[in-house]
């Protein structure tokens, strides 16, 4: 495996940009200098993150969520070395 993040990678198993395997690893997103946990879907080329909604869901069981714009920053967890 490659140590460099994709562009793009989505949480939900339904999109054509996810990767379980990548997942499982653990990839960490920083959104405009915070890190955050609750990350659904990202795109660092584009600068954007969909960000679930507390613990609501739609109707087909799927969390809700907000896109927002910004600075998009992706690392895996394991290699981070944050001190």
């Amino acid at each position: 495996m490659s140590d460099t993040p994709p562009d793009r990678l989505s949480a939900s198993p339904k999109s054509p940009f996810h990767d379980a395997a990548l997942l499982e690893r653990g990839v960490g997103v920083r959104f405009n200098g915070v890190d955050r946990t609750n990350v659904e879907e990202y795109c660092v080329s584009e600068g954007w993150v969909r960000l679930a909604v507390g613990k609501t869901v739609d109707r087909h069981g799927n969390p809700m969520t907000i896109k927002y714009s910004g600075t998009v920053e992706v690392y895996f967890r394991d290699t981070a070395q944050d001190g």
